[in-house]
């Protein structure tokens, strides 16, 4: 099985960096671009199984480790 993990900045907080990309695309020229919001994809191999359980120990994972739930959002999704 494959779990799939979207992290993201939640609204409100404040995002240096995908301010620099945004900056940094406008300068490029795409001056199209309104905003950029930043974050990270996770992948992680499970072992074969239960997809409701694979999920709650993914999201124990999140929880625990791979998101900072205090400012992060996350998105689980789970393949196989």
């Amino acid at each position: 099985m494959k779990a799939r993990i979207h992290v993201t900045l939640k609204n409100g907080v404040l995002d240096p960096q995908g301010k620099a990309i945004e900056n940094a695309l406008k300068a490029l020229g795409f001056d199209n671009v309104a905003g950029v919001r930043q974050g990270k994809f996770l992948e992680v191999d499970l072992a074969p199984g239960d997809a409701g359980a694979a999920k709650a120990q993914v999201d124990d994972m999140c929880q625990k480790l791979l998101a900072n739930t205090v400012i992060e959002d996350y998105d689980i999704e789970i393949e196989g």
